[in-house]
């Protein structure tokens, strides 16, 4: 019987270690897939994409990019989580066809405000925030939003390393709900950050502007695949009502 969320989330461990002798069904990993796309996303971009690997040649080439840990060398299955800024064009073209479907494909001046609004907010706010070139563009951009918010409430975060991050954490959001699913049919992970990016980038073919957010190491837990009990620093500590 599948696990609650809650039950999910105590459950689920950084799994160091996974059995040899329990296989996992691809078909359910992919499930738990289907509902990481489900993850909340910065302007609906969903700027990721997961590589399922499955194959051996693959599976021991990925191991030695991930230094050789137990996490990689005992998965049965890995799962490549990859942020991919570089396709926000692509991404917002898609938003706005979709949009345009849902508004009933109307011509454009039969819109609504609400419905304008949303589509101005692909064809021109994203690729003022998203545009850059060699970093200039961004600066220009960082230097007058933060001029704009000496008089009120502006968004910051427009050069292309706080752009990088937006595409992580939304990766990283994705990720979570994964590894969440998985724990709630009894499967275990491991998210690695210890790894060879570039080495990784190889091995899957991904082009220049794809970047590595993590390699998930998929299997069941072995017996003493879990490096100890579980320590969180205390919820005092992080908590603040405000």
């Amino acid at each position: 019987m599948e696990k609650t969320v809650s039950e999910a989330i105590g459950y689920r461990r950084s799994v160091r270690v996974f059995r040899d002798d329990l296989k996992l069904d691809s078909e359910k990993v992919r499930k738990c897939l289907e509902n990481a796309v489900l993850a909340p996303t910065s302007s609906n971009l969903q700027l990721w994409e997961f590589y399922h690997v499955v194959e051996k040649d693959k599976l021991e080439r990925l191991t030695e990019a991930c230094l050789n840990q137990n996490a990689a060398k005992t998965a049965q299955q890995m799962v490549v989580v990859v942020s991919r800024k570089d396709l926000w064009r692509k991404r917002a073209k898609s938003n706005i066809s979709f949009l345009k479907n849902a508004y009933g494909n109307k011509p454009e001046k039969e819109y609504s405000r609400r419905e304008k609004f949303a589509l101005t907010y692909y064809k021109k706010l994203i690729p003022t925030v998203y545009s850059d070139f060699l970093g200039i563009l961004g600066w220009i951009k960082y230097a007058t939003f933060n001029i704009i918010g000496l008089f009120k409430p502006v968004y910051r975060q427009v050069r292309r390393s706080d752009m990088r991050i937006v595409a992580h954490k939304s990766a990283g959001l994705a990720a979570e709900n994964f590894m969440i699913s998985m724990a709630a049919i009894g499967y275990d992970t491991c998210p690695m950050e210890g790894s060879d990016t570039l080495l990784v980038k190889r091995i899957l073919n991904l082009p220049m502007g794809a970047e590595i957010t993590m390699v998930v190491g998929c299997g069941i837990r072995a017996e003493h695949g879990i490096y100890g009990k579980r320590f969180r620093v205390p919820f005092e500590e992080v908590y603040r009502q405000v």
